[in-house]
């Protein structure tokens, strides 16, 4: 009973930390977003809709970074940081469609071309996928190995 209570005590510390850990960088994660967005009004004013896009974006970064931190030292943190991978890579083709962007702008037409800004952008998020599926492969391998003696 005794041992009960300490094993109960160790793992609601764990928890408490886990949540603690998760919650200061999810805090940590917004308050970059918050600096940084005190320099998108002007990118706003010439973007329409380009506001909501970036709060939607670092609305499910955080989240799915604060579950993976939650669920971490188990299976569920690295199905966590696949998906935040593959929401990079999605949410980047999606917002940006063809990667070609034109603005009017005071009888001005401006084209900005993003493609290769783009393709930097998924090859980073597949390489973070491929980083989070080898960890996932290397965590069951560990569960998997018998314990040497």
């Amino acid at each position: 009973m005794a041992e009960m209570k300490k094993d109960f005590k160790k793992r609601l510390q764990e928890i408490t930390f886990k949540a603690l850990k998760a919650a200061i960088k999810g805090v940590l994660l917004y308050g970059i977003y918050f600096v940084l967005s005190m320099f998108l009004p002007p990118v706003s004013e010439m973007i329409p809709g380009f506001q909501q896009v970036i709060e939607i974006f670092v609305m499910v970064y955080i989240i799915l970074a604060t579950f993976a931190e939650l669920t971490s030292d188990t299976i569920f943190q690295y199905f966590f940081n696949t998906a935040k991978a593959l929401f990079v890579i999605l949410y980047v083709i999606f917002s940006f469609k063809s990667g070609v962007i034109g603005v009017t702008f005071q009888n001005v037409n401006l084209i900005i071309d993003l493609r290769s800004f783009l393709v930097i952008a998924m090859l980073l998020s597949l390489l973070g996928l491929a980083k989070s599926m080898l960890q996932a492969i290397n965590f069951l391998n560990a569960k998997a190995e018998p314990p040497r003696t």
